[in-house]
């Protein structure tokens, strides 16, 4: 990991303070810089095995900023801090927490140092946090805060504004409300500024909106980033199997969500497994094993290409200008195809197309994918007029209209079948989707110059 020249001149400065002990310097400097990128400044002292310059760095920061800048830095940078760092210490930090980022780091650590650090906490705490840990990765539990802003309905409005503020000072966002009942349901939600614009003696239950937008807390975070992005919410709750409310995932939350999606959906799509971290973090053995798996069965399925051209060895001796087209057809076949299976991926994981669809889609990709054929075959027919005469420009153009049409149906469809497997349908990949039509373009090009050249 690189810092900007910015972050360079900050990070170089801190340690020339702590070489010298410079109070001073560092009580002028550690305020100007923000919690994320001094965040970025420890993690790459981490990263460069300086952790003893990045503990005195973090020793030096108030406990509220600490708290801060530890939610910054990523999970390895943390577990490896964490482990330098007090039991009593590291629960001071944590109490300062959102409830998500602490359910986070609690996880990193193994059975002895959470439960020494679970008895150091307050049994409110203690019990929150074993609940937020509970659920299961990448659902809606596992993404939620328990800092939220609820009031209990029948207030008026000038009882639920001292409520709020009663309960603000912790609460991961303000601006939005949530009313609930006796039992704890959530029965209806208002904004801040309709509360604060309302008159004082109205009720809530007049003024709050009763048909709420909820999820449920095992419901997957793919679908908490759909529901947020596709509804505009600041912040979406999470209620229990009893419709009680639990939580909130807030939009920051929900678009980090869709951004590690979809760095995972572009691995997949260029046959990558999931790494944990950043490329520039992950070490080379397991960015090797990541990619070789479908590297290795991607080479013996191109042998079906090889085993496609020795097939055809005597129609290649008839014309030898064939070869010359070949690279050009099954690569026009394989972009086709990753184009294809690129827009049904992401269609997908949008919630644009669904299976349903399929009917519809198959019948538009036949016309796009047979159009594209043929103003790709009329571009190279006359490079086979040239290269061969008139003969193989004719094999080329049909050539060409043929597997561009088979490489855009596969691309297409291979996505439902995967699908409907209960594969991930990010794994019809440009790469896999390439070496299927390098096999059957050879095949569909070598059989229609046979049958052309045969009969002339």
């Amino acid at each position: 990991m690189n810092l900007s020249p910015t972050l360079e001149t900050h990070k170089h400065v801190l340690i020339r303070a702590l070489a010298v002990k410079d109070q001073a310097l560092l009580d002028e400097r550690l305020p100007e810089i923000r919690s994320a990128d001094l965040a970025e400044i420890l993690d790459q002292l981490i990263e460069d095995d300086d952790l003893a310059t990045a503990l005195a760095l973090f020793a030096c920061l108030p406990i509220e900023r600490k708290a801060s800048v530890f939610g910054h830095i990523p999970s390895d940078g943390q577990e490896r801090l964490s482990a330098s760092i007090g039991d009593g210490d590291l629960v001071r930090i944590l109490d300062r927490m959102g409830s998500d980022e602490r359910a986070d780091v609690f996880k990193l650590f193994d059975d002895d140092r959470k439960e020494a650090l679970l008895r150091r906490m307050a049994h409110r705490e203690r019990e929150a946090l074993k609940r937020l840990a509970s659920y299961e990765e990448g659902t809606a539990g596992a993404l939620m805060t328990s800092d939220y802003v609820a009031i209990p309905s029948g207030l008026t409005v000038a009882q639920a504004i001292m409520r709020v503020r009663q309960t603000a000072p912790d609460a991961e966002t303000v601006y939005q409300i949530y009313v609930i009942d006796n039992q704890g349901c959530l029965i209806g939600t208002m904004s801040l500024r309709q509360l604060m614009v309302a008159r004082p003696q109205a009720l809530i239950d007049d003024l709050m909106i009763h048909d709420v937008i909820k999820i449920g807390v095992e419901a997957e975070q793919e679908e908490v980033a759909r529901v947020v992005a596709r509804y505009d919410l600041l912040a979406l709750p999470v209620i229990d199997a009893e419709q009680r409310l639990i939580g909130i995932v807030t939009h920051d939350d929900a678009m980090d969500v869709v951004e590690t999606e979809a760095t995972e959906d572009i691995h997949k799509g260029m046959s990558i497994g999931q790494l944990k971290d950043g490329v520039s973090r992950v070490p080379l053995w397991s960015l090797y094993r990541k990619r070789v798996t479908w590297l290795v069965l991607l080479v013996f399925g191109n042998l079906f290409s090889g085993a496609g051209i020795a097939y055809f060895e005597d129609t290649i001796a008839a014309q030898v200008s064939l070869v010359f087209f070949l690279p050009l057809l099954i690569g026009s076949g394989g972009n086709a195809g990753a184009q294809a299976a690129t827009l049904m991926v992401r269609g997908m994981a949008t919630g644009d197309v669904g299976v349903k669809d399929w009917g519809k889609l198959l019948g538009r990709e036949l016309l796009v994918a047979g159009s594209l054929g043929l103003t790709m075959a009329l571009a190279v027919a006359p490079i086979g007029v040239m290269r061969g005469g008139d003969a193989i420009a004719i094999v080329v153009a049909i050539s060409m209209v043929s597997i561009v049409l088979f490489g855009s149906l596969l691309g297409m469809c291979l996505p439902f079948v995967l699908n409907r497997l209960g594969w991930d349908p990010a794994t019809a990949s440009a790469p896999l989707v390439t070496t299927l039509i390098d096999a059957s373009g050879v095949i569909i090009y070598f059989s229609i110059a046979t049958a052309v050249l045969a009969g002339i």
